[in-house]
């Protein structure tokens, strides 16, 4: 099954199973993460690999992978079995290339009327990818936000964080928030403060090893002078995006006390320079932040609560988008094409950091 990247552009078909990841949110709490698409994503889910072709040539090809990219062995049973239960769970949520979309709660975002059900209804909302919803794994980083998410959901997992509380809606930028990112960084998985309204594979240059959400884009510039957010991003399936996620862990303790996305600001020169990796932002026509965002609904493809502060904050102004996205839908055609629609403007968002519209070159 082809995956298209077709769309605006020289872009061809592909297909999945060559791609590794599409990921979503960086900060937290941000958004969601995309989608899973490969079994050999990092070394903690190297034993994903036995479901991906049915059994040993599967694995011994992530082996392979793995010594290839950074010359060592796979990790022991021990090391793979960092998360339980995930092996089994992902063919049962997979579509039928292998592909798995995963976002993350806890208890605060799971609740009623919060991001997780602005997530799931985008999905319902959006434009032909309702069925989308039926290969979603919702990663839970506490008990409570598992309940929930079970009640509302058929696929959740339950990721145990034994070493710090992270149930409440946690404080941008503490001890908590810091362990947070990181943690769901090992698992290369976000949170769900983003909404969809088409596929966003249809918008991905195949070339790059890693296409990245950014909070201000423009074409002019050089692809890294792009101030890279990593609120979204698409990692393919090749032992230098292995390597090149390896590389971003390492370099958590060469920067105390940084969350995830500050770290690969610094370091993404270096993914350049030393992995060779090819990184490429995503344009904000198509994937729209509170940080930047065009009124051109025809071409929007997801919303995300960037340059946002507070859960209460976000799920106000993504609610309105979302009323947005409804109301534009539910106009004819020849109201669409009249033009003059306009988001509601982020107020709440915008304000709880002070934003300031960028200058583009």
């Amino acid at each position: 099954m082809g995956l298209g990247l077709g769309g605006g552009g020289g872009m061809a078909m592909i297909n999945r199973n060559h791609v590794v990841s599409f990921l979503a949110g960086a900060a937290l709490p941000t958004l969601l993460l995309f989608f899973l698409a490969s079994d050999r994503v990092s070394e903690q889910l190297a034993i994903v690999s036995s479901w991906g072709s049915g059994g040993s040539s599967s694995a011994a090809a992530a082996d392979h992978d793995l010594r290839g990219a950074g010359g060592d062995a796979a990790p022991p049973p021990a090391q793979q079995e960092k998360f339980p239960g995930l092996p089994e769970l992902l063919p049962k949520v997979a579509m039928e290339d292998r592909t798995v979309i995963i976002t993350s709660v806890n208890e605060a975002w799971a609740a009623p009327g919060s991001l997780l059900d602005l997530y799931r209804d985008s999905f319902k909302n959006g434009e032909g990818i309702a069925h989308l919803l039926d290969h979603v794994l919702v990663v839970a980083v506490d008990p409570a936000g598992f309940r929930r998410c079970k009640a509302v959901h058929p696929h959740c997992y339950l990721l145990h964080v034994k070493s710090i509380n992270l149930t409440s809606a946690t404080r941008f930028m503490s001890r908590e928030y810091l362990e947070l990112v990181w943690t769901k960084l090992s698992l290369q998985q976000r949170d769900c403060d983003m909404v969809l309204f088409r596929d966003p594979f249809r918008h991905i240059a195949v070339y790059a090893d890693m296409s990245t959400s950014s909070d201000d884009y423009s074409a002019a510039r050089a692809p890294l002078d792009n101030p890279l957010n990593t609120g979204l991003y698409y990692v393919k399936a090749t032992s230098r995006s292995v390597e090149m996620l390896r590389y971003w862990q390492a370099a958590r303790p060469r920067f105390p006390g940084a969350h995830d996305q500050a770290v690969f600001g610094h370091i993404k020169h270096e993914l350049v320079a030393k992995l060779r990796a090819r990184i490429e932002p995503l344009d904000t026509l198509y994937f729209g932040g509170f940080c930047e965002y065009h009124d051109d609904l025809a071409r929007a493809v997801t919303m995300h609560a960037d340059c946002c502060v507070g859960l209460d904050t976000k799920v106000h102004d993504l609610t309105d988008i979302a009323a947005d996205w409804k109301n534009y839908t539910g106009m004819s055609p020849e109201e669409r094409k009249k033009g003059g629609f306009k988001w509601t403007y982020p107020t709440r968002c915008r304000n709880s950091i002070g934003w300031r519209k960028p200058v583009h070159p």
